[in-house]
Order: C-alpha cells, then structure tokens, then sequence
C-alpha cells in the first residue's frame, strides 16, 4: 500500500521546527532529508527513521518498511512537534557523526 499525500503533508507539518525539512517520492512512498542527509521516510503512512545510537533513548519499535529492507525505528506518535524534532534532529547528528 503506497503512502498518502495527506500523510505527508501532515507529518511535513509536524517537522516544521527541525531545519531544512525536504521530501521526495520514491515508489508510492516519501524520502525525508533535513539540511540534505536522509533520515527516513513514510512508508504504507508510517513515519520511519534510520536506527542510531542517538536515537535508541527513545524505546521506538522496529518495522520494516518493505521486503528486504533493514528494521527501521517506527515513531508511533507523531503529534508531538518537539519530541519529533528532537527525535529526527538526535536522528541527523548519528547520521552525521557516522561519516
């Protein structure tokens, strides 16, 4: 099942407070970037992130966001703007400190 754009509208909404949020398609489902490094994505209209050390302090469920692909972390409530920044912002430093 492909993603919703209402979806990704709302949860491109709810990451207004993290920088340089940007999204693109990809098969039915969105790619999100902040300031050029991918984070995660909306897959089947759920919000997966990039499993990190920065981000293991969250307790977050793994999913798998289609067959084949790694377990990503599943951030179940997306109706907090400012735990959902800090989560995708802990999220992009991992990623960063990994390069």
């Amino acid at each position: 099942m492909a993603s919703t754009k209402e979806y990704r509208d709302y949860i491109i909404e709810q990451l207004s407070e993290v920088p340089n949020i940007t999204c693109r398609p990809m098969m039915g489902e969105f790619l999100l970037y902040s300031a050029g490094v991918l984070f995660g994505g909306i897959y089947d209209d759920r919000l997966l992130i990039k499993n990190v050390p920065e981000n293991e302090q969250y307790k977050m469920s793994e999913s798998i966001p289609y067959d084949g692909a790694k377990p990503m972390y599943l951030v179940e409530d997306v109706d907090d703007r400012e735990k959902l920044a800090e989560i995708v912002k802990n999220t992009v430093k991992g990623l960063l400190n990994k390069k």
